[in-house]
C-alpha cells in the first residue's frame, strides 16, 4: 500500500493495518515481508532514532509498499518537513491540542514547501495559489498523510474544530496519555476511557476521516474498537510482542523442566 491508497482507505473507512517498529536494524523490514501490514508506525517522540536511521528506515518501508509513518517529538511543522525530506510517508503529531497547530501541521504535510506568508494565505484562504503552483503542490505532496493524536481532554472537548480543519487522513488515540488526562491512568478497562474512546471514532467517522488507537493490551478490545468503526489499526509494537512471546516461552520451559518462575511485575513503559 502507498500514502495515496493508504489515504483513500482511511477516508473510506476501510481498514489498514500496521505495528510499532522501535527497530533500526537492517534485518528487521524485511522480515516483515509476511506480516501482513499495510504501514509501520515510527515513533520519535518517546524513542531515540537518529536522522540518518530514522530516514534509511522511511526509505526502506515504503520500497517496500509498508507507508511509513513518523511520529514527531512535538507539533512541529518545521520538524514535520524534516521528516518528510527524510523520506517518511506521514507524519503523527503528539498531543494536538488546538486549530492553529492542525493548521500549521496541514500548511507542512499538505502545502509544503510554501512557506511564510505565502503558506500563511494559503491556509487562511485568503489568496489561492495560482493553476501552476496549485498542480505542483498537489503532485509534490500527493500521498503525504497527516495524522493528529488525540491524547487529553481538551482534544476531546475540541474534537468537532479540529476535524474542521481541510486534509487530516485520520486522528490516532494515544492511549495512555489520554487515561493520564482522564484521570484514571492507564485503566484501559475502564468505562470513562472506552467511553471516550468510542466518542472520538463516531466523530471522527461522521467526519470522514481514519481512526485508530495504538494498542497492546487486549486483542478483544481492539477488535471490539474497530466494529465501532476504528480503521487505523496500530496493533502493538515489536519490542512488546517480543516480550510478551519470550515470557510465554520461558514461563513454559520453566514449567516443564520443574524450575521455578522468576517472578517480575515490572511492565513495558507505555508509548
Amino acid at each position: 500500500m502507498n500514502g495515496h491508497e493508504l489515504s483513500a482507505a482511511l477516508k473510506s473507512g476501510r481498514r489498514a493495518y500496521g505495528t510499532l517498529i522501535t527497530s533500526a536494524s537492517p534485518l528487521v523490514p524485511d522480515r516483515l515481508r509476511s506480516a501482513g501490514l499495510d504501514f509501520v508506525f515510527i515513533d520519535t517522540e518517546h524513542i531515540v532514532i537518529d536522522d540518518h536511521d530514522l530516514s534509511w528506515m522511511c526509505r526502506a518501508y515504503a520500497e517496500m509498499n509498508l507507508v511509513p509513518l513518523v511520529r514527531i517529538p512535538e507539533p512541529d511543522p518545521y520538524r514535520a518537513c524534516k521528516v518528510l525530506d527524510g523520506g517518511a510517508g506521514g507524519i503523527i503529531a503528539p498531543y494536538v491540542e488546538s486549530v492553529e497547530q492542525v493548521q500549521a501541521l496541514r500548511g507542512a504535510v499538505k502545502l509544503r514547501p510554501l512557506k511564510g506568508q505565502k503558506l500563511i494565505d494559503a491556509l487562511n484562504g485568503t489568496k489561492v495559489p495560482g493553476d501552476s503552483l496549485a498542480s505542483y503542490l498537489s503532485a509534490s505532496n500527493k500521498g503525504k498523510i497527516l495524522i493528529i493524536n488525540i491524547e487529553s481532554v481538551p482534544a476531546v472537548r475540541n474534537i468537532d474544530r479540529l476535524l474542521e480543519v481541510p486534509d487530516i487522513d485520520a486522528v490516532l488515540i494515544g492511549p495512555h496519555d489520554l487515561s493520564v488526562s482522564l484521570e484514571i491512568p492507564e485503566q484501559y478497562g475502564h468505562p470513562e476511557f472506552d467511553k471516550t474512546v468510542r466518542f472520538v471514532i463516531e466523530k471522527a467517522r461522521a467526519s470522514g476521516i481514519g481512526v485508530g488507537i495504538h494498542y497492546w493490551e487486549s486483542l478483544e478490545q481492539e477488535i471490539e474498537w474497530a466494529r465501532c468503526g476504528a480503521n487505523l489499526m496500530v496493533h502493538s509494537g515489536d519490542l512488546l510482542l517480543f516480550l510478551a512471546k519470550l515470557r510465554e516461552d520461558m514461563g513454559k520451559v520453566r514449567s516443564a523442566l520443574g524450575d521455578q518462575a522468576l517472578i517480575s511485575d515490572q511492565t513495558v513503559d507505555p508509548i
